[in-house]
């Protein structure tokens, strides 16, 4: 299980924690400093409202513009994740690595796959992604080591999930 949890409900900064579960509970193995939607968070989430969705959702489908670093989850490799060069330098790398998070898309695509099945107003293309050091649009951001051991560590077999939001939207 993935935990991405933010310092407020308008907060950009998070902490990323991968936690494995053991005979007597959950156990906390990594921690990573990340980002979230610049705006903060949301319940609920809509297109372009610069927040990400707070909730648990499946992890299953992974991919970017490098090859594939031994990841356990179906991958995809392909330039098409390339952030559009008039984004600029800073966020050239986003996408190098992504794994999607399984919040208004369709299970077993790439994770760029465009389709929608609550809608395009509802958002999409909620990703983990490589951090450029300040918020999102709406996905999930850390290091490329960070982003390195996720990919290598979570098992499809093991029906990975991440939980996320603010804290006190987790805490309710």
């Amino acid at each position: 299980m993935v935990a991405v949890y933010g310092k407020g409900p308008d907060s950009a900064d998070s902490t990323v924690s991968l936690f494995s579960k053991r005979s007597d509970g959950w156990h906390k193995t990594r921690t990573w400093s990340g980002h979230n939607g610049r705006k903060g968070w949301a319940r609920p989430h809509h297109v372009d409202d610069k927040r990400s969705p707070v909730g648990v959702f499946t992890l299953s489908d992974a991919g970017g513009v490098l090859p594939d670093p031994g990841a356990k989850l179906p991958y995809t490799s392909s330039a098409a994740f390339q952030a559009p060069s008039f984004w600029g330098k800073t966020y050239q790398h986003d996408f190098d690595y992504v794994i999607a998070i399984d919040y208004n898309r369709v299970k077993g695509t790439p994770p760029n796959d465009p389709t929608r099945p609550q809608g395009y107003a509802k958002g999409g293309s909620i990703w983990l992604h490589m951090d450029h050091g300040s918020g999102t649009t709406g996905c999930v951001s850390v290091s490329k080591s960070a982003m390195e051991y996720l990919l290598r560590t979570l098992d499809p077999g093991r029906h990975p999930v991440v939980v996320m939001g603010d804290t006190a939207n987790l805490q309710s």
